[in-house]
């Protein structure tokens, strides 16, 4: 019963799921729980076409769902994806979104963040959103440092943000649940200098050590302190593997670090920088693979002027 409040917030506020909708939830053995219980509260929701599709484990964030799932996609008003591993940057969903369908990626959610979902106040979400994506839309420049280390800079200039409230409400509209983030994806090849991972990585968690990770024009080139994230990235066998591929912050209060980093890239005062693939929200590498590593308490400028000091906004 506790999931059902959940899944009847994410279903009716989140997505606006009509009573003549079909409504599709993709997951696997380890998020059928949630994706039952999405499942049964859509049935009560909607007459409309409703399914299920277990789908294998994926081995990575980014890799291709099979043809006929991607095909079953396309064909709903409404898709949910609690999902071990990320779908959420692949050919599928952009093609989904593309042909209208209105899509809620939920990659490695648990029982307790799916539980939490229903504290979350999307319309601060949208508000703090809104400010930020603004700043960033008209910026050209970011540069990001931190007292542990980070010190990195990176071209947004024509590179639009997209931000995750939460309310996917329109055809073709995208994100997570738990939402919370503006992100957008650098200009390719214009990334230069370090940052450190200290609040844990896609599909892989909390860090028991801090990573270090080198950048020069635009990729990674020396990464230090995580054997499982190098060996997850030389897996893919394609440099475009270590692109400089999203830079993104967290805007929801109510989010907690926790290790998954579904929530943990949305909590607010940090921010993240992910690998790989970005073609699906305005970048050019498309590749099968990304991950996302979460940054504490940084220190934010757009072009010269502070967004962000030690964690704390200051728009």
């Amino acid at each position: 019963m506790r999931l059902k409040k959940s899944a009847n917030k994410i279903l009716k506020e989140c997505m606006g799921l009509k009573s003549d909708e079909s409504c599709l939830i993709v997951t696997d053995k380890n998020k059928l729980e949630i994706g039952e219980a999405l499942l049964d509260s859509a049935k009560e929701i909607t007459k409309g076409d409703v399914e299920l599709i277990e789908i294998p484990v994926g081995e990575r964030h980014g890799k291709e769902p099979d043809s006929h799932v991607a095909k079953r996609m396309r064909e709903f008003d409404v898709v949910l994806i609690p999902t071990t591993k990320s779908l959420s940057h692949t050919k599928a969903r952009k093609e989904a979104c593309a042909t209208g369908a209105r899509l809620a990626s939920m990659p490695g959610i648990t029982n307790y963040v799916f539980l939490r979902v229903s504290d979350a106040d999307l319309n601060q979400i949208t508000d703090l959103n809104k400010k930020i994506g603004e700043i960033l839309d008209k910026g050209r420049e970011v540069h990001v440092t931190t007292e542990k280390g980070t010190d990195i800079k990176f071209s947004i200039n024509r590179r639009n943000a997209k931000q995750d409230s939460g309310l996917l409400l329109k055809k073709g509209d995208s994100g997570n649940i738990p939402a919370g983030e503006v992100f957008l994806a650098p200009v390719e090849g214009t990334a230069n200098g370090v940052f450190i991972i200290d609040n844990g990585v896609g599909g892989i968690g909390r860090t028991k050590k801090e990573i270090r990770v080198e950048v020069k024009d635009g990729f990674a080139v020396k990464i230090e302190g995580n054997n499982e994230l190098v060996k997850t990235l030389q897996k893919v066998k394609d440099k475009n593997a270590y692109n400089i591929a999203e830079f993104g912050i967290g805007t929801n209060k109510k989010a907690r670090i926790t290790g998954n980093t579904l929530e943990d890239e949305k909590v607010l005062g940090t921010c993240h920088i992910a690998f790989g693939n970005n073609s699906g929200f305005g970048g050019k590498i498309s590749v099968p693979v990304h991950i996302d590593g979460i940054i504490s308490k940084p220190t934010i400028l757009v072009d010269g002027e502070k967004m962000m000091v030690d964690g704390k906004l200051v728009v």
